[in-house]
């Protein structure tokens, strides 16, 4: 399986190591009212969807950088790839 590295090119996926669902990038405001149920559920609960997903995928054995990788969980296709520092900015109203 190869994933696009948005600065690197295409790199074997044996490059990375998959961490999960992409939305561990919006982590719980730990101070709100609700925090602890609302961590709760943010380690616990996670998808498992056929077909298209966001995933973290960390590059271990090159840059050492985070991407988000939209890939088909049923045929294993990757869609695209990013950097999750620019997700997480979009994500803050950052620019896009």
């Amino acid at each position: 399986m190869l994933i696009p590295h948005p600065l690197l090119g295409l790199r074997d996926a044996q490059e990375f190591t998959y961490l999960g669902d992409a939305r561990l990038i919006e982590r719980p405001d730990g101070m709100a009212e609700g925090a602890e149920a609302a961590f709760a559920d943010y380690v616990y609960l996670r998808d498992n969807p056929a077909g298209v997903h966001r995933e973290l995928w960390f590059h271990e054995q090159g840059d050492r950088s985070w991407l988000v990788v939209t890939r088909d969980t049923v045929t294993h296709e990757i869609i695209g790839a990013e950097l999750a520092r620019d997700v997480a900015m979009r994500g803050k109203g950052g620019a896009t």
